[in-house]
């Protein structure tokens, strides 16, 4: 029996070339979101190298139609990347990843906890042994004393990023 074009396997995987013309413009202007970061943000990222170097010369270009050609090529350099995880990091620089703003505001109310209550750091050295107590105790005394006599929050804010630095995004709070 032979199969006839519309019988066939394949077209459950066959995309229109619209929907193909969507998708490189989507790409494209996923490569021109990285070319509005900083050099040393798009470096953390982890892009290939062809495409890392691509953004750092769109950022010398000052003509019109060679950054219409630059971004053409950043964008044609994006199809051969897997776009996800820049997307992801992306909406996360943008606070657009609930996980990430949910982590974000367990560390918050972390923070605030450690402040009021010295029993809160015992339950926190138990559940991630990892975490280096005597800076936190440091930490959360500067804090304490900042908050009492109305100081900028300094210690407080460095409590913050010490528990953001030893606490992973994938950590239970």
């Amino acid at each position: 029996m032979s199969l006839t074009p519309f019988e066939n396997d394949d077209a459950d995987q066959w995309i229109s070339k619209t929907q193909k013309k969507k998708q490189m413009d989507a790409l494209q202007d996923l490569g021109v979101a990285l070319t509005k970061l900083a050099p040393d943000t798009l470096k953390k990222i982890g892009l290939p190298e062809p495409l890392l170097q691509a953004l750092l010369e769109h950022k010398k270009i000052n003509s019109n139609s060679a950054l219409k050609r630059q971004v053409q090529y950043i964008g044609r350099l994006m199809r051969e990347v897997d776009p996800e995880p820049i997307a992801l990091y992306l909406a996360k620089l943008r606070g657009d990843n609930q996980a990430h703003n949910a982590y974000m505001q367990r560390l918050e109310m972390l923070r605030e906890r450690l402040i009021a209550n010295d029993e809160a750091l015992t339950i926190l050295i138990d559940q991630h042994p990892q975490i280096d107590a005597s800076t936190l105790r440091t930490l959360i005394r500067n804090a304490r004393k900042e908050q009492a006599e109305n100081k900028p929050p300094k210690a407080y804010r460095a409590l913050f990023q010490q528990l953001r630095s030893q606490i992973d995004e994938h950590d239970v709070i």
